[in-house]
């Protein structure tokens, strides 16, 4: 999630529909005209092997727009389903949601079946992009890429000097603005109640009475949403990296800088792992891992450093998100050691080498600005728009800098850069959105599944036990692991319960806790 305001291309997406008009009359509650699936485009199957392709249906589906004015018009939302392996025995639809806000799950059935096979035999899978997303009607706030690359060049995702800040505060006033001119009525109706709803209408025009959910971090917010908008339509919920909704909806600046304290804590975790686990892990040579970290961090607050090993000039900005982004995965622990090492050796040409090789993977570079004219515009804002929507922010740019410098020192590593990220909330162009703020402890048909990592730099352990609190009678896993979610793979312990729950509405007993298949540093 970090940095969500700034766009990724999409690559290889459809231009979606524009809003279209609809009739005066909506569908009851609970009930939906039939989704029409068909067979799915070329390249949506060009990973997929010939004879698997029978096997996925996609659809586009209009919902309403504004579901409190039906007539106002609709929006497209693009569907992916692969079919149950074993139709005998098929429970039903399983709808899936890989968080962001602002990420695709259009393909998310294509990894599913792989990642938690017995589930795929038992369910159809689908996938969806949600309202202001990729293949469905997306938000988007620039006509042509290279409009987009003027405003966001202003803008420093950690910014320190004045020279930064001052650019970083214009360049999203600039942003706000050329969302208000190009992204049309829909940015006033991206929140997570209006994507819960949209939620329950594909429920329904799939033929369910009762929902399966499988929702990854801001997924859980959404799941949370739905539960206790529809409580008695709930099947089987399963939510992993948990929000905390409450702090969420209820104040989004205290909710960042706890994200940002429960980050912090794993990058401190990371330091401690890397010391205990010592010639595993690259960075623990030539010193304490916690020291040399500091060390490179206060080096770069005072300008970038040039690493050949990581091919080019590394600035604070590029460091602060690359450690992020790494403690997402466990399997990226190697690497992030590596890299490390080799800004260390950067500022210390005359330590030893690291008998590593640096994996030069530090940042991610933007696909946008290719030279050409009135490129396209095809960025993705609902991210921004769905956390604006859903999150009271300040609406004083002017006190952000004050805030960012005290969350420093709180989170030495990434307290900055979060009281930055969300900056675009206090101009966003829509001020007063329906969303949803509570209440989240309304009785579910069934109770819901949460599952919760130790060490999530994302979604904390903290606001895992806060999600389990205010849903109340559900049921928390706790497993002990590095990263961001755990389903999927990387703990069977898991894997298996969710499988258990979301076939047979089968619990474990309380308080119970996972480990994972592979700790970070495994040799094996």
């Amino acid at each position: 999630m970090r940095g969500e305001m700034r766009f990724a291309v999409a690559a290889g997406v459809a231009a979606a529909l524009l809003v279209q008009p609809v009739a005066a009359h909506a569908a009851p509650a609970g009930t939906a005209p039939p989704i029409a699936w068909g067979a799915c485009a070329a390249d949506v199957l060009a990973q997929v092997p010939a004879g698997d392709h029978g096997t996925y249906t996609c659809a586009t589906y209009q919902v309403p727009l504004d579901y409190a004015h039906p007539s106002a018009g609709t929006v497209s939302l693009a569907l992916l389903r692969r079919s149950a392996d074993d139709r005998a025995h098929r429970v039903g639809s399983l709808f899936l949601n890989p968080g962001g806000p602002g990420g695709s799950g259009y393909t998310m059935p294509m990894a599913g079946f792989q990642r938690l096979p017995e589930v795929a035999a038992r369910f159809d899978l689908i996938g969806f992009d949600p309202r202001g997303v990729g293949r469905s009607t997306p938000v988007r706030c620039f006509t042509t890429d290279e409009e987009a690359e003027a405003v966001f060049g202003e803008i420093v995702d950690v910014p320190v000097t004045r020279a930064e800040i001052a650019s970083t505060l214009r360049g999203n006033r600039d942003y706000t603005r050329a969302c208000a001119a190009n992204a049309g009525p829909l940015l006033g109706h991206v929140s997570t109640l209006d994507v819960a709803r949209d939620l329950d209408r594909m429920r329904a025009a799939v033929g369910e009475s009762r929902i399966n959910y499988l929702g990854f971090s801001y997924g859980t917010l959404l799941g949370a949403t739905y539960a206790n908008l529809y409580p008695q339509r709930v099947r089987t919920l399963v939510l992993d990296g948990n929000v905390d909704p409450a702090l969420r909806t209820g104040n989004g600046l205290e909710y960042l800088r706890q994200r940002a304290a429960g980050q912090e804590e794993v990058v401190n975790a990371f330091l401690a792992l890397c010391k205990q686990v010592g010639s595993a892990c690259a960075f623990s040579a030539g010193g304490d891992p916690a020291a040399k970290f500091a060390e490179i961090r206060t080096r770069l607050r005072q300008g970038p450093i040039t690493v050949p090993a990581l091919g080019g000039t590394i600035t604070l900005s590029m460091f602060t998100g690359a450690v992020s982004g790494a403690l997402y995965s466990a399997d990226d622990y190697p690497d992030l050691a590596a890299n490390l090492q080799a800004l260390y050796e950067a500022i210390h040409p005359a330590a030893a080498p690291a008998a590593i090789r640096a994996s030069g993977a530090w940042w991610t570079t933007s696909n946008h600005g290719n030279g050409l004219l009135d490129t396209p515009y095809s960025g993705n804002d609902a991210g921004i728009s769905v956390n604006c929507a859903d999150e009271p922010f300040p609406r004083t740019p002017e006190i952000y800098p004050a805030i960012a410098a005290r969350w420093e020192r709180e989170s030495p590593t990434v307290g900055r850069g979060h009281a930055f990220s969300q900056l675009a909330c206090a101009t966003w162009p829509v001020t007063d959105p329906e969303r949803y703020h509570g209440p989240w402890n309304r009785p579910t048909a069934n109770p819901v599944l949460l599952f919760g990592n130790y060490h999530d730099p994302a979604t904390n352990y903290h606001f895992d036990r806060r999600m389990a609190a205010e849903l109340g009678s559900d049921r928390l896993v706790s497993v002990d692991a590095y990263g961001h979610t755990i389903l999927g793979g990387q703990s069977a312990c898991a894997d298996t319960i969710a499988t258990q729950y979301l076939i047979g509405i089968k619990l474990p007993p309380p308080g119970t806790v996972c480990q994972t298949d592979r700790q970070p540093f495994d040799q094996n």
